[in-house]
């Protein structure tokens, strides 16, 4: 019957956790988030934590991806190598108790370069396998680490993390620009104005230091200048790309972040392109499609 669940699926995070009852044909009858991601959780607490889901979602096979899977989660998966496929991803799950599955992250193990990933990849796959991106393509996965991802013919190639989010949230927090970067940040005019400075720069640290100085000087209103530090940043990231103006950009996220990731991808002359929500259950069924 095509209203009744055949598995869960969870996407477990660092901070949150999202499950969700799915039907065979990918379909979401149930689902729950809360903050119960693996940094609330010991090792030994999981089995509880599934039978909790089970008792509310229904007693299924599960299927999780994202940090749960990573050596502070439950059991650590190992990374697969790039390229990488929903296939490949399947055939490497790893069993964390009878009928729990967890999907191994990507790796970047050779080359000029080490990079990793967990959960990124299943939301990457799931678009493509869902038609709401091309197999050819260049992502932008916005968020606390930012995550720009290469595919082509619907394998995850190459990718970059880019530690945007924490740094920003370090320095509203500790050092010398801890209180003054406690405005709000959203587009307009200061977060415009950082926006082509970190562009342009070519010394980051330097460039947050005139956020204070601007401040001291009368030249940056203290309002102004969390927008303005922000834009710094995701400048200075958007300035690594040189790719940018020759193919659309996937960004991921309905979020305020994604929405200031499109405005900086068209000011470096790039063509954002939303990809709607629905892409981690899109790839963990296809997953669970997989080893089915």
């Amino acid at each position: 019957m095509a209203d009744r669940a055949a598995y869960i699926a969870i996407d477990w995070g660092t901070t949150n956790r999202r499950a969700y009852a799915m039907t065979r044909e990918g379909a979401v009858l149930d689902s729950l988030h809360d903050d119960r991601g693996v940094l609330a959780l010991a090792a030994d607490q999981y089995p509880v934590e599934i039978a909790a889901l089970r008792e509310r979602l229904g007693t299924y096979p599960v299927i999780a991806v994202g940090m749960v899977g990573s050596n502070r989660g439950w059991l650590e998966a190992p990374y697969i190598a790039a390229p990488a496929t929903l296939e490949r991803l399947a055939d490497a799950c790893a069993e964390a108790a009878p009928g729990v599955h967890i999907v191994p992250g990507v790796a970047l193990r050779d080359g000029k370069r080490p990079d990793v990933m967990r959960g990124e990849e299943i939301q990457i796959l799931g678009a493509i396998r869902a038609g709401a991106a091309p197999p050819t393509a260049l992502f932008c996965q916005p968020g606390t680490h930012n995550k720009w991802i290469e595919t082509v013919d619907g394998a995850i190639t190459d990718f970059t993390t880019v530690m945007t989010g924490e740094v920003f949230a370090l320095l509203r927090h500790h050092g010398v620009l801890a209180g003054m970067l406690d405005g709000p940040v959203a587009d307009g005019a200061p977060f415009r104005r950082g926006l082509r400075r970190g562009i342009a720069s070519h010394n980051l640290a330097s460039s947050l230091f005139e956020v204070r100085a601007g401040i001291l000087l009368g030249r940056l209103a203290l309002d102004d200048a969390a927008a303005y530090a922000s834009g710094i940043l995701i400048g200075a990231d958007i300035g690594t790309r040189e790719d940018l103006a020759r193919r659309p950009v996937h960004v991921f996220g309905g979020g305020s972040l994604s929405a200031l990731y499109a405005v900086a991808i068209r000011e470096a002359g790039g063509m954002p392109v939303l990809v709607p929500d629905g892409s981690s259950t899109a790839g963990i069924h296809a997953i669970w499609s997989l080893r089915a």
